[in-house]
C-alpha cells in the first residue's frame, strides 16, 4: 500500500479510506520536482491523487506568460475536469518531489459507481473550484495588484499561536504568478507592508501582525 502523508484537515480532501480505496485501483508514480503531469491541451483519461509532495495547477497563453489557479497537495486530486473526455483545462506540475496515483477514466468510474459518497464529494469539489475561479476571475477584472495581494494572503493565513500565519512557503515568484503580477511588484509592495508593520516574513513564512488597509 501506497504511503500517503498525513495532511490538515480540509472540505477538499478525502477521507483516508477512501484515499486508499481509490488509489489501490491506480499506478503509484514518484515524480522529481518541477515535472510537468498535466499539459493543458492535451487529451487524456488518468486523475491525478497527490500522495505526498505538492504541485500548482497553471493555465499559460503563447507568448508563455502564466497565472497559478491553485496549489494542492497530499489528500487531494487533479485531472478529473478531462473525466469528459475533453483536452485538459489547465497544466499541472510538481513543486517538489510527489508521488501520485494515477487512475484511468475507466477504474475511476468503477470505483465512483461501487462509492458513491464519493460521487457527491468530487461535485461538491467541483462546486467549490468553481466559486473559487469566479473569485479570482473577479479578482482579476475588478482589483489592483495591491487589493489581490492582501486577498490572497488573509485567505491563506490561519491562526496558529495567536497569530495569522500563511502555512505554505510561498516565494515572491508564486504569489506573483497567483495574482498575475510581475515579482518586481510583489517584492515592493512587500516591503512597504513590512515597514509599515503590517507583515513579517522569516524563512519565507509570512505573518499577519496587523490587518493591512483596504487601499494602498
Amino acid at each position: 500500500m501506497a504511503k500517503i502523508a498525513p495532511a490538515t484537515s480540509s472540505p477538499t480532501l478525502l477521507a483516508e479510506e477512501t484515499l486508499r480505496a481509490i488509489t489501490a485501483t491506480g499506478v503509484v508514480r514518484n515524480f522529481p520536482k518541477n515535472t510537468i503531469l498535466i499539459n493543458e491541451g492535451d487529451t487524456a483519461d488518468s486523475l491525478f491523487i497527490v500522495l505526498t509532495g505538492r504541485v500548482k495547477v497553471f493555465a499559460s497563453n503563447e507568448a508563455g506568460r502564466e497565472i497559478v489557479l491553485s496549489f494542492f497537495g497530499p489528500g487531494e486530486y487533479v485531472g478529473e475536469m478531462s473525466l469528459d473526455g475533453s483536452p485538459r483545462s489547465a497544466s499541472v506540475m510538481t513543486m517538489e518531489p510527489t508521488s501520485c496515483a494515477i487512475v484511468t477514466r475507466a477504474n475511476f468510474r468503477q470505483f465512483v459507481l461501487a462509492h458513491p459518497e464519493f460521487a457527491l464529494h468530487l461535485v461538491e469539489k467541483l462546486i467549490g473550484r468553481v466559486r473559487i475561479t469566479t473569485e479570482t476571475v473577479k479578482s482579476l477584472a475588478l482589483s489592483d495588484v495591491y487589493s489581490r495581494l492582501v486577498r490572497l494572503i488573509m485567505t491563506l493565513a490561519i491562526e496558529r499561536d495567536g497569530t495569522l500565519v500563511v502555512p505554505e512557503k510561498l516565494t515572491q515568484q508564486d504569489i506573483a504568478e497567483r495574482v498575475g503580477a510581475s515579482r518586481d511588484m510583489i517584492s515592493r509592495l512587500f516591503k512597504d507592508l513590512v515597514a509599515g508593520g503590517y507583515l513579517s516574513i522569516k524563512d519565507r513564512t509570512i505573518s499577519v501582525l496587523k490587518k493591512p488597509p483596504s487601499g494602498w
